[in-house]
């Protein structure tokens, strides 16, 4: 049930953001509001399950994660906050330089996702469930090491899913190739499954601990699979094709016509 529970809400979810912020700008604004009032809710749920350890407060807690790490995603995805710069790379610079320049890109993103990590770290310190906390730390994490391996560069840089208003950012992927940092980038969420297995193997049958393990383990494994994904020819649009169905619509018709006149 939680390896079922995780993979059905994380392609929905990445579905439905995929189709707000592939929309008409004009839609945005009623985009953001919804997905505030969801990122608040998810808070004030993640607030009151992580007082009760009950296998209903854990599922509970999960998708109040979820519901608050959708709302800065349908935020960074639609532009309203990613960072001071909004243009292209500049194809002069090299290192340093070329990082910094990449990193206020995604700045104000990572500084918002911090923020909201320390205050779940802070606010479920004490509190017998911790899965809320753990859940938006955990993908925190892996989105970091994602970003770092793009900037690098990866075999498949595949960016299907970004949307026009964010095309600029693949000006500053790194060139497509094997590098260590992936392979071991991989180990290591690899490793951190391993560990959340072995901690749900090791409590009880059908307790919260079990849950909230198997929960954690199958979110660390659904990370090593997109870290998988960036290594090998794959198509993200393969996966969330249905949520972008008019995407780029009129001007393929009108290419269409035109090569067809």
């Amino acid at each position: 049930m939680p390896f079922m529970v995780t993979v059905a809400i994380w392609f929905v979810a990445t579905g439905l953001i995929a189709w707000a912020d592939n929309r008409e700008r004009a839609t945005f604004s009623t985009s953001l509001l919804v997905g505030s009032v969801a990122g608040i809710a998810g808070l004030l749920v993640i607030l009151v399950s992580s007082l009760s350890t009950q296998m209903w407060a854990v599922y509970l807690s999960f998708i109040g994660a979820l519901m608050v790490w959708g709302w800065h995603e349908l935020s960074f995805l639609t532009g309203a906050s990613a960072g001071p710069r909004r243009g292209p790379a500049d194809p002069a610079l090299t290192g340093a330089a070329r990082f910094r320049q990449a990193a206020a890109t995604v700045m104000h993103h990572e500084v918002a996702l911090a923020v909201t990590a320390l205050l779940l770290i802070s606010l479920s310190w004490n509190a017998p469930n911790q899965i809320g906390a753990t859940v938006f730390v955990l993908m925190f994490a892996m989105r970091l090491i994602s970003k770092i391996n793009l900037f690098v560069g990866v075999p498949n840089s595949t960016s299907e899913m970004l949307p026009d208003q964010l095309a600029y950012l693949k000006t500053y992927f790194g060139p497509n190739r094997v590098t260590r940092l992936l392979i071991l980038s991989v180990a290591l969420l690899t490793g951190v499954t391993i560990w959340f297995a072995a901690l749900a193997l090791a409590a009880p049958l059908g307790s919260a601990e079990m849950v909230g393990a198997s929960l954690l383990t199958t979110l660390a494994l659904l990370g090593v699979l997109e870290h998988l994904f960036l290594a090998l020819p794959f198509r993200d649009g393969m996966l969330w094709g249905w949520a972008m169905p008019n995407r780029n619509g009129p001007q393929r018709k009108a290419a269409v016509r035109i090569k067809q006149d």
